[in-house]
């Protein structure tokens, strides 16, 4: 290898299409990224898993032409190289040797990835390497949820819902969600849950969640829900599954409720004959939001909000990362094939040797 080149996950240039979890490997020959003026060139310690890179990988998740073929959106490293471009951000100018994390628009899966100056973090020294890669992606879209896109009020916002309860997002988002007016001597907020199993939905009652609703064995949930909220609707919906919640979803909301659309685990065609009355009858908002597609600006506010008001909670313990399970990067293969076969309880990170 060169001093050009660096290893990488890759696609086995054999593997059927579409390619198998089973088919990633460690490419020992890519080209190694080269910093533009606004960016630091990181060298990766670990990098977090997330849905979106299974889905690059089979080919269903469209990449701009701007964006890193490699997967990966989040990891932690060490400063390699600053660009030219002087920035100084929160006070900080970035000096080759600082260990950092934040997001990038891919490329995470390797020993090197340039990253915008706006959307990397000073790590914590408390923070280890694999927690620290497995935080950003998770947490930031928890705080676009709730608060960007679901427009969170402490006086309206009485009632949240997150479905998947045990995905990485829904742990940071249920803490966020009864945390959300600690700081305004308010009562927080009832949060609810779904999932699957019963493992699952202890994720969410052991973070604090009022109630966790198994799907599987209760399929009417959202008749299941008011009824454990006094017969009342919710007024916010995180949602990730699409098409299977849609109706139900329509369903369990209050008056001027709102769904956040994060994902479409649970297909995207509806049902002939879906009941879409309620968005005129109960006022209903539903708004789809994803973070990759975001530009760095935007990202860089979420940056700000989770620096101020979340960073310091995680470093103290107040606030449980969600991070599961951290393997050597060479079984990034098998840990992909949890992710699909909805293994997991939190988010999976891979440490780069």
């Amino acid at each position: 290898m060169s001093f050009a080149t660096m290893r990488a996950v890759d696609i086995s240039p054999d593997a059927p299409h579409p390619p198998p979890a089973s088919s990633l490997y460690i490419n020992h020959s890519i080209p190694r990224p080269v910093a533009k003026p606004n960016e630091c060139l990181i060298r990766v310690k670990a990098f977090g898993l997330n849905r979106a890179d299974t889905l690059q990988r089979v080919g269903l998740y469209p990449l701009d032409p701007s964006w890193p073929k490699i997967m990966g959106l989040e990891f932690s490293g060490i400063i390699e190289e600053v660009g030219s471009e002087p920035r100084a951000d929160r006070g900080l100018e970035w000096k080759v040797g600082d260990e950092v994390f934040g997001l990038a628009y891919g490329g995470c899966y390797a020993e090197f990835v340039a990253v915008h100056k706006r959307t990397i973090m000073k790590k914590p020294e408390k923070m280890s390497w694999g927690v620290a890669a497995g935080i950003p992606e998770v947490w930031f879209t928890s705080i676009q949820a709730l608060y960007f896109v679901g427009n969170y009020s402490p006086t309206q916002t009485r009632t949240i819902l997150w479905h998947a309860a045990a995905s990485a997002v829904s742990i940071a988002g249920i803490q966020l969600s009864l945390a959300a007016n600690s700081k305004l001597g308010h009562q927080p907020p009832r949060v609810y849950a779904t999932a699957r199993q019963d493992a699952k939905c202890s994720v969410a009652t052991s973070l604090g969640a009022t109630a966790a609703i198994n799907t599987t064995t209760t399929p009417s949930w959202s008749t299941e829900l008011k009824r454990l909220n006094n017969g009342k609707g919710v007024d916010l919906v995180i949602d990730f599954l699409g098409a299977s919640a849609f109706a139900q979803n329509l369903d369990v909301l209050a008056l001027d409720g709102c769904i956040v659309q994060l994902g479409l685990m649970g297909g995207m065609m509806l049902p002939e004959k879906v009941d879409i009355s309620a968005f005129v009858l109960k006022r209903i908002r539903l708004e789809g939001s994803t973070l990759r597609t975001r530009d760095v600006e935007y990202q860089g506010r979420l940056l700000d909000m989770f620096e101020e008001n979340v960073l310091e909670w995680l470093v103290g313990g107040q606030f449980k990362s969600g991070v599961e399970t951290i393997v050597a990067w060479d079984e990034v293969g098998e840990m992909h094939g949890r992710l699909e076969r909805n293994e997991t309880k939190g988010k999976i990170v891979c440490l780069v040797d």
